[in-house]
């Protein structure tokens, strides 16, 4: 069985780590780059870097940044943001990111999802989900949660799939900051229908929720920031209390 993965997700503006709740009222996290670092050496599985305006702003993702943090670990990496086409992606893999991620360019662009993984492989592409409820349905939203579109989730992410996608990283927004836990129901039933891993983000309060959403979800990772950036909960500490509840981590 493969081992569940804990990642620390930093949000990044102007060059700042950030967090907010429900994808507003930013507050300072602190330097990416020592976050990253410090991270590392707590035995995170590995981290997400999301430029956050990018897309908004049309501006490129941060290749400096990207060979800053490289320059400090040694665990894979996924940064997103503003990546609009192949160049922009093989700027960040020379640059030392493990992986990539999409989300609005996808959405608008799905081809680019097939021309990504001919590319680099389905491994490099990790297909990034941003979905709030209205009314009875998932939907995905961009520019960072603020534009609502037409497609529903999980109808997304099986086209997402089909492209080539290698990885879903699925953010509740509705669950997003507020520490009350994964939206597991959402979770379930996208790791259900997928064949490829799923990351859930969006919820984590306690160490109890990231027990509760690998017991009721099996997704293969579970993502946070805020409780990891202000020390709410350190990564070696989660890690031995889900060691403790029979779910398989590394150590």
């Amino acid at each position: 069985m493969l081992a569940k993965r804990i990642i620390p997700c930093l949000d990044v503006k102007d060059g700042r780590t950030v967090k907010g709740v429900n994808f507003v009222d930013l507050r300072d996290a602190g330097d990416p780059v020592e976050l990253a670092w410090n991270y590392s050496n707590q035995g995170a599985d590995e981290l997400v870097f999301l430029d956050i305006t990018a897309t908004v702003e049309r501006r490129k993702t941060m290749v400096e940044l990207v060979k800053a943090v490289a320059r400090q670990i040694n665990i894979p990496f996924t940064i997103g943001g503003g990546i609009n086409e192949i160049a922009d992606a093989d700027a960040l893999l020379n640059a030392g990111a493990d992986k990539i991620s999409i989300n609005s360019a996808a959405v608008r662009n799905p081809k680019l999802i097939d021309e990504l993984a001919a590319a680099f492989g389905v491994q490099f592409v990790v297909i990034a989900v941003d979905t709030r409820s209205i009314g009875d349905k998932n939907v995905v939203h961009l520019n960072g949660g603020r534009l609502p579109t037409e497609r529903q989730t999980l109808e997304w992410i099986l086209e997402a799939e089909s492209r080539g996608a290698g990885e879903i990283l699925l953010t509740s927004m509705d669950h997003d900051g507020t520490k009350g836990g994964f939206d597991n129901g959402l979770l379930k039933t996208v790791n259900d229908a997928v064949h490829i891993p799923v990351i859930a983000s969006g919820g984590a309060g306690k160490v109890e929720h990231f027990v509760d959403v690998f017991e009721k979800t099996n997704v293969d990772a579970a993502l946070a920031a805020s409780v990891f950036h202000y020390g709410e909960i350190l990564i070696p500490d989660l890690k031995r209390i889900l060691q403790d509840n029979k779910i398989e981590v590394r150590i």
